[in-house]
């Protein structure tokens, strides 16, 4: 595995791939690397010639410095999970790699409504920091194919419109939710719970199940989801929010009427133990 830390190293190193005709595909990451992240540069190896894997904590999608500050470093495993993995390079750039002109930056992205519900409502700013680092990654490595996890559904979204506002040919690939043997899905954050919490944690998929059970037998979904925010509540959860959406369109908006063929699914947010969760699930349709 060629390991980079400069942005020029790596695109002339990457020029020579292209020249070759060989395929890139592309998995950016914050490192802390489950084995959620290694499904997607397996899926990268079977879709492309070479694949890249970035590992970049993004100090500018953090709207809460605090969780900047807790988010899990473990470099030295990581560079062995991803050469266990066969990845071709690792890029591991500085904050100052990435942003020689400094974080505050003046860049908007046109997210539309995207940026005013469910993670974008509870993180302002997010989605635009978002929406900074991928442009940036994306400048440098140029893959024909970006892999990305449906846990993060909203932030697919996102990357989804940011290619279509840069008129980006880049294919986005939305991988399924890799997820423990209780159900939790994988995350980096899941390090930071205690063996009781992690094991807790599972309700949060256990509410999304009954959620779709409920509304494949054709149950009214809005009070549904109530009953599942209360019940997160009633296990010592602290829930943001638990919302039916539908998709349509690139754009997820809240559930008012009986959906047609249109995708719905159901996301939720929740603390425990000062550790933020999220999950989602298609209860009808496809990504």
């Amino acid at each position: 595995m060629y390991l980079f830390k400069r942005s020029s190293d790596l695109k002339k190193h990457l020029d020579q791939v292209r020249k070759s005709n060989k395929s890139i595909g592309f998995v950016p990451t914050m490192g802390a690397l489950h084995d959620g992240h290694l499904s997607l540069v397996q899926a990268g190896k079977k879709e492309n010639d070479i694949v890249v894997c970035s590992i970049f904590v993004n100090p500018t999608q953090f709207n809460d410095p605090k969780d900047f500050e807790k988010y899990p470093i473990t470099i030295e495993q990581d560079i062995k999970k991803l050469n266990d993995a066969s990845t071709d390079i690792l890029f591991l750039p500085s904050v100052e790699e990435m942003y020689p002109e400094g974080l505050a930056g003046n860049t908007h992205y046109e997210f539309g409504d995207l940026e005013t519900i469910l993670e974008g409502k509870f993180r302002p700013g997010h989605f635009q920091g978002v929406g900074r680092i991928v442009h940036k990654l994306l400048d440098i490595v140029q893959p024909h194919k970006l892999f990305m996890g449906q846990k993060d559904l909203q932030q697919c979204l996102i990357v989804r419109r940011l290619l279509e506002l840069i008129n980006s040919k880049v294919e986005l690939v939305v991988c399924p939710t890799e997820r423990e043997p209780s159900g939790l899905a994988m995350s980096s954050r899941n390090e930071r719970l205690t063996p009781a919490a992690r094991k807790k944690a599972a309700v949060i998929y256990q509410a999304l199940e009954k959620l779709k059970h409920e509304f494949g037998n054709g149950l009214y979904f809005l009070e549904s989801a109530r009953e599942a925010f209360e019940e997160l509540q009633r296990e010592g959860f602290e829930p943001e929010y638990v919302d039916i959406l539908v998709l349509e369109n690139g754009h997820l908006h809240h559930i008012s009427e009986p959906p047609g063929d249109h995708t719905v699914v159901a996301a939720v947010a929740a603390w425990i133990e000062g550790v933020r969760l999220i999950d989602n699930m298609v209860l009808q349709g496809r990504i």
